[in-house]
């Protein structure tokens, strides 16, 4: 017994020692002044790096020692994020938000005012380059061709970086692009062959095509009110067309096909769906209209380009005029297409639809400012008439697609 309590007595004295040794060494490396500096520090709360053990709060400190001039230099280093902490201010570990982000609304108004900028501009570009060189399908491929140029760019210095594609999906955005294609190229028919005001007030009727095509073809039950919204649409369309004093059938009748080839391109949209960003998207559609709208191009107009259509607009407005018309105008198209679509994801589908309405005013506003175009009142009324019903029907479509996907979410 004697025996197992000495042994005891040895180990505890002996583990006492141990703990005696670093005790002394630290006093010995130490003055007490350096001891008091460095176990004098506030404590720390515990989002500035601190631990909290058993209700008191413990700071870690790190000493490094190095040795400058044969003299010894002691740091005390603070855990990071008090660190941060200290340096940052009041607001400890608090992330700094710019000034866009604080203020998102600025952004999404700039993209709106350029969308606005860029279509109004590309409008009055396009039909004054059909004032003095009426080709719109050679037009048209000059378009696409400045925007193809402009992605294939854009993808070689990676803004963005080109989506892989495959046959699946070459299958199914060929119609898409062929229906962009024929859509893209009418409308530039009826823009050269009448006034900009009047073919942007056919083209809109295009809602009541697309509500037409989805009751029809693709099945889909369309509310009373949606219906009745269109009547206004259809109403003064009419009535703008019956006095419109620019008024002809090839106008007439290619913004009409341009409506039919824009709602079709957006019943095959809805079949294409996929995973691939809206940007590389808009690319692929593009690289095959282009392909699409070149024989049409060649065939109608080539001949009458060679003999005199070159030679009469460079004689007109001279090489460079002409060549950076062209330039600008397919730029102006490329890029406030890519900006509608970038303003659809940065906004609610209401917003977009009413900014469209908005902007297709602005459009034919501007149109008549700048290039005269004399309208009767009768031809006014109906325009007006028609973007208010255009606007109607966009808030209750927008309103009915935000209860589907609410019911979906609590389904």
């Amino acid at each position: 017994m004697e025996s197992r309590v000495l042994l005891r007595a040895t180990a505890t004295v002996a583990g006492v020692s141990q703990l005696k040794r670093p005790i002394g060494a630290i006093h010995r490396q130490f003055s007490t002044g350096s001891l008091l500096t460095a176990f004098a520090k506030p404590i720390g709360t515990i989002r500035e790096g601190a631990n909290l053990i058993s209700g008191r709060q413990l700071r870690p400190i790190l000493l490094l020692d190095s040795a400058i001039n044969g003299g010894d230099k002691r740091e005390i280093l603070k855990p990071v994020r008090a660190s941060a902490a200290a340096e940052g201010g009041d607001s400890a570990g608090e992330a700094k938000v710019g000034f866009l982000q604080k203020n998102p609304w600025l952004v999404t108004g700039f993209f709106f005012f350029m969308w606005y900028f860029l279509n109004v501009i590309f409008n009055i570009l396009n039909k004054k380059i059909y004032n003095y060189f009426p080709y719109p399908y050679f037009v048209s491929v000059i378009h696409l061709f400045v925007g193809v140029v402009y992605c294939l760019i854009s993808w070689s210095v990676g803004l963005p970086k080109r989506a892989p594609i495959d046959s699946n999906l070459l299958k199914v955005l060929i119609p898409v692009a062929v229906c962009h294609a024929l859509g893209h190229v009418t409308s530039n028919v009826s823009f050269a062959a009448v006034a900009v005001s009047f073919t942007h007030t056919i083209k809109a009727l295009e809602p009541f095509f697309n509500a037409a095509a989805s009751q029809f073809i693709l099945g889909q039950s369309i509310p009373i009110t949606l219906w009745l919204s269109l009547a206004p649409v259809v109403l003064g369309v009419s009535m703008a067309s019956l006095t419109e004093l620019s008024f002809n059938w090839l106008g007439f009748i290619s913004a009409m096909i341009s409506n039919i080839s824009f709602t079709y391109r957006s019943i095959f949209s809805k079949k294409a769906m996929t995973d691939m960003d809206s940007t590389n998207v808009y690319a692929y559609i593009s690289i095959i209209a282009l392909f699409v709208c070149i024989p049409p191009a060649i065939i109608v107009e080539g001949p009458q380009l060679l003999k005199h259509g070159f030679s009469d607009a460079i004689a007109k407005v001279g090489m460079t005029k002409f060549i950076s018309d062209l330039f600008w105008v397919g730029m102006f198209y490329h890029l406030y297409n890519q900006l509608a679509t970038n303003t659809l994801e940065r906004v609610a589908p209401l917003t977009h639809a009413v900014g469209n309405v908005l902007k297709r005013v602005f459009v034919i506003g501007f149109s008549i400012v700048i290039f005269g175009n004399k309208i009767s009142t009768q031809t006014g009324i109906g325009t007006g008439i028609a973007i208010a019903g255009v606007a109607i029907y966009s808030i209750i479509k927008a309103k009915i697609e935000e209860e589907k996907r609410q019911g979906k979410k609590t389904a």
